[in-house]
């Protein structure tokens, strides 16, 4: 039995201005594997996690999920994720 390829990447990069977020990385993730992203603040879990869902854009590389263009099929992509952000804005005043 085949597993599923389901995150990919290859020479994903993100820049900030010339602050580098991630510099090539490249992923293999496939179907019933446990991945986590460890690294101190500043290593660019946030920011991988971000440029796979499209919610920001990479300055260079590939990627897919479910081996689909991170940015072309964004919303199916995000349709069958979820993603939690460490820090989470509310409004104060809503209940």
């Amino acid at each position: 039995m085949s597993k599923n390829l389901i995150i990919q990447t290859k020479n994903l990069t993100k820049y900030y201005g010339k602050s580098r977020g991630i510099e090539n990385l490249n992923l293999e993730i496939y179907q019933g594997e446990i991945f986590g992203l460890l690294g101190p603040n500043g290593a660019g879990k946030t920011t991988t996690v971000r440029i796979l869902l499209d919610l920001i854009r990479k300055t260079s590389g590939e990627a897919q999920v479910f081996n689909l263009d991170i940015h072309h099929h964004s919303i199916e992509i995000r349709q069958r994720t979820a993603y939690v952000p460490g820090e989470l804005g509310l409004f104060q005043d809503k209940t």
